[in-house]
């Protein structure tokens, strides 16, 4: 039985205005492990569940769940870490940066097994090392757009195709626009990370031979038709072009409102897209455009790590949960009870019914399609997993973001704005 009890006073670390301590009670002498979650849509009670399951079949093991904000785990678990004042467990999304404080998870689980499930995966937590198991990845994120599906019936235009370009989809959404009278065709967040995938549809390497960050031809390619697209008045004015510097924004509110039909956002957002659109108009994701190298979409996420505690017993105990976890029965159940889209090869080829978890049909058809995409950009586009496992993508990304929009300002020109996004590159990101 689950009970609700004080935290070890290790745990007063955390923030106590924050936690809440659930202990899978265990029997005298048992290792005790200390949890760190964040609770994002009640992910913590489905843990204790699990947590309660193991703990049936090992009952020299007991797992406090320390539950805090995520700006704990963003910017105190790092230096908790440091001070040998951390969790032995945690959900974590800053996947290389942590990988000096994990236990390998390697003499726990069949590696051959691990590396064919999740091999796309796996560098993340590496962090460059050639090796090692750091991690169970609990939830994969893809980006990918979403399409007001009643715009398009109104204007009379047909949805393109399954493989349909990056093109057809502006000739589309433009037919929609002028039918329509909407705002604008097409929107994207204003990050290098959505428009990473595009950019690779492209041909966007990202990475020359040698490893090294570079602006390439492909990038090029699809930056010029953001400009375009931004110039004709087929993406708004208001995201890209009117944000200052390297701040993020989002089309949220422009699709919410139905002010545009196409909005390239991500598989995070299905949720949000359900609550804040309601019956205001029909809606569904669709299969990301492609270009002639591709179907390009960027992956991320968090994952379920074990960390070092010098303590050998907590060590292997922790690394052990981890494992099982990640077992394709675990992950199976925790993707589909979580509304995740799963990192595990076979679920993915599968699919998840997430209906069977109460999603509605609307939420699983979109989580569903991720994860096909998702698993298409793994063949097609790879370079992908290696982007979003580099230490120093957000250079890349925040600088894409600055100098394209004062590119479609008219404050410099292209060719200036790909020079110094290179400029940025080999300065920060290429030193090592």
């Amino acid at each position: 039985m689950t009970h609700i009890v004080l935290a070890r006073p290790r745990a007063a670390l955390y923030g106590a205005a924050s936690m809440v301590a659930m202990l899978v009670a265990g029997a005298a002498n048992a290792v005790d492990l200390d949890f760190m979650i964040s609770d994002v849509d009640g992910k913590a009670g489905i843990l204790a569940e699990f947590a309660e399951r193991y703990k049936a079949a090992n009952p020299d093991v007991n797992i406090t769940m320390n539950v805090v904000g995520y700006d704990i785990i963003r910017d105190q678990l790092s230096v908790q870490l440091e001070a040998g004042s951390g969790p032995d467990l945690a959900f974590v999304t800053n996947l290389g940066g942590l990988n000096p404080y994990y236990v390998d998870l390697t003499p726990y689980v069949d590696a051959a097994a691990w590396e064919a499930a999740y091999g796309a995966i796996l560098p993340w937590y590496r962090a460059g090392k050639p090796d090692g198991i750091y991690g169970f990845h609990t939830e994969l994120t893809v980006t990918g757009p979403y399409v007001n599906l009643t715009m398009f019936e109104e204007a009379g235009v047909e949805l393109p195709a399954p493989g349909a370009t990056w093109d057809d989809w502006a000739a589309a959404t433009k037919a929609v626009m002028d039918a329509t009278g909407s705002y604008a065709g097409m929107v994207m967040d204003r990050s290098g990370h959505r428009m990473a995938g595009p950019a690779m549809s492209y041909g966007a390497a990202y990475f020359d031979a040698d490893g090294k960050m570079v602006v390439d031809d492909g990038f090029r390619a699809f930056a010029e038709k953001m400009i375009q697209w931004h110039a004709d008045g087929l993406m708004p004015p208001d995201i890209w072009p009117a944000v200052s510097g390297a701040k993020y924004a989002n089309g949220n509110e422009l699709f919410f409102g139905g002010e545009v039909p196409f909005y390239m956002s991500g598989s995070w957002n299905t949720g949000n897209v359900q609550n804040n659109v309601g019956d205001a108009f029909d809606w569904s994701v669709v299969p990301v455009p492609c270009g002639p190298a591709g179907c390009g979409v960027m992956p991320g996420g968090a994952g379920l790590v074990a960390f070092k505690s010098g303590d050998a017993a907590q060590e292997e105990a922790a690394a052990r949960f981890v494992a099982w976890m990640g077992e394709e029965a675990q992950a199976r159940e925790w993707y589909t009870r979580t509304f995740a889209i799963p990192a595990h090869a076979k679920l993915q080829a599968e699919g998840l019914d997430y209906t069977s978890a109460g999603a509605v049909p609307a939420v699983n058809d979109a989580l569903n399609l991720f994860t096909q995409m998702a698993a298409t950009a793994a063949e097609q586009t790879p370079q992908a997993f290696q982007l979003q496992g580099h230490a120093k993508n957000t250079v890349f990304f925040t600088s894409t973001v600055q100098y394209l929009a004062s590119a479609m300002n008219g404050e410099i020109t292209l060719d200036a704005a790909l020079t110094a996004i290179q400029d940025e590159l080999n300065k920060n990101a290429n030193t090592n």
